[in-house]
């Protein structure tokens, strides 16, 4: 064992010695159940693992070094952009079996903590309009990597991670293998990546409908499209220059505002006027996505998804009118929010319970389960009473997002078979 080690080459940032202490000799197929742990997989043409080090859970991806060094830098450059996608821990080569058998480098990835593939999602029983929530979250998410100049080339649901988002979902990238980053894309590598979407998503969605995990008036095709009109709005939204008469500047703060409501902040605007002064043209020239969950995390230090942030953000608006305190600094009331009716609701819930859930998913549940209490009772239910109520009836229904919807470790070992698609590292 001690040869095998001093064969391996580790690229990291942040080495962690116990990278030192796993089966590096050993085939991912063939690794024990014990090292393993037990969350739920994408379809893949590579071997994929998830294991347990220093608390926190890696995923392990068996690729050609090349391919893993390529893909190493390119999670890394989107990472420092602050785009969605999976945390890069390190590259592997070097690794030899006992007989010394050279055997595949490997990517190692952050896993994603409250993260699933959206195969796991649809074992849920989940509502009828889950997988035209699943189009939104990735058409945003692909509209935030072609703003920054990334091309994608193998877009697709098996390619991607969902977390809750309040009522919604946000989507992460996981596999870049195939992706590509330039100072700016052309409209041909956009509509490429975009039908290629399409298409990868409609063979998603009907091969869900075979497996019966998905119903079959469900129209797979008419997704796929949505997919591409989603994603064109939200293009034009954000990128579209805007001409109007110098006397209707209201559509400045109107078009600012259509932004935000979408989740993105303007940094910067190229407002133009004509030779005679009497018409405006606004372009934004900096767009990025996270409105709410920045003024959310600026007032609380709470980091949380975009919608979850909107809702929690209502919240406290309530709170500041329900103390009659819209004249006082908002930073404060946000304190006296924090500290008064978030945090003490969060910690009412049970440690065995909190695995559940995020957080600020279990709030947004927690206010929603107010509402439908509050009109069924026909009166305003105290939070207190609430959160009683919520982990007595609802919260112990709900799915273990971080541990994971009762995967067995030992059924990690199956072979993937020949189905197409990549494996979701994160």
């Amino acid at each position: 064992m001690s040869a095998n080690r001093l064969s391996l080459q580790i690229t990291a940032a942040s080495p962690d010695p116990a990278l030192l202490d796993l089966p590096w000799h050993v085939p991912l197929a063939e690794w024990p159940a014990e090292t393993l742990a037990a969350l739920p997989r994408g379809i893949s043409r590579h071997i994929v693992r998830f294991a347990r080090m220093s608390g926190r859970v890696i995923a392990i991806k068996e690729i050609g070094e090349s391919v893993a060094y390529r893909e190493y830098e390119l999670l890394r450059q989107l990472s420092r952009l602050d785009v969605p996608s999976v945390e890069p821990v390190g590259v592997i080569t070097g690794r030899r079996a006992p007989d010394g058998e050279p055997l595949e480098a490997v990517l190692i990835t952050e896993h994603l903590q409250f993260s699933l593939p959206y195969r796991a999602l649809f074992s849920q029983s989940l509502r009828p309009d889950t997988a035209t929530r699943l189009i939104d979250a990735l058409a945003v998410l692909l509209v935030r990597l072609h703003l920054i100049g990334f091309y994608w080339g193998d877009v697709s649901l098996s390619n991607t991670l969902f977390r809750r988002d309040a009522e919604t979902f946000a989507a992460y990238l996981v596999d870049a293998e195939t992706g590509d980053l330039h100072e700016k894309l052309t409209e041909g590598q956009r509509a490429y990546d975009l039908e290629v979407a399409r298409v990868n998503i409609i063979g998603e969605l009907m091969d869900l409908q075979a497996g019966e995990f998905l119903e079959e008036d469900v129209d797979a095709v008419a997704i796929g499209n949505a997919l591409a009109d989603r994603y064109r709005e939200l293009w034009v939204a954000l990128t579209s220059t805007e001409s109007f008469g110098y006397g209707d500047r209201w559509r400045v703060q109107a078009r600012i505002d259509r932004l935000n409501d979408l989740g993105f902040d303007v940094g910067e605007l190229d407002i133009t006027t004509d030779v005679e002064g009497t018409t405006v043209r606004i372009q934004p020239k900096v767009v990025d996505a996270g409105h709410h969950s920045r003024r959310l995390m600026r007032l609380t230090g709470l980091d949380v998804q975009e919608n979850q942030a909107r809702r929690l953000l209502n919240d406290l608006d309530e709170f500041r009118a329900a103390t009659d305190r819209q004249r006082e600094d908002e930073s404060f009331v946000a304190h006296d929010w924090l500290t008064e009716i978030f945090e003490p609701a969060v910690r009412a819930v049970p440690k065995n319970l909190r695995k559940k859930l995020e957080p600020a998913q279990i709030y947004h549940e927690l206010l929603d389960h107010r509402w439908f209490v509050s009109q069924q009772e026909q009166r305003d239910v105290p939070m207190p009473e609430i959160v009683k109520s919520y982990v007595k009836h609802i919260l112990p229904t709900r799915p273990d997002e971080q541990a994971i919807l009762g995967v067995q470790a030992a059924d990690l070992r199956e072979d993937e078979g020949d189905l197409p698609g990549d494996m979701l590292i994160g």
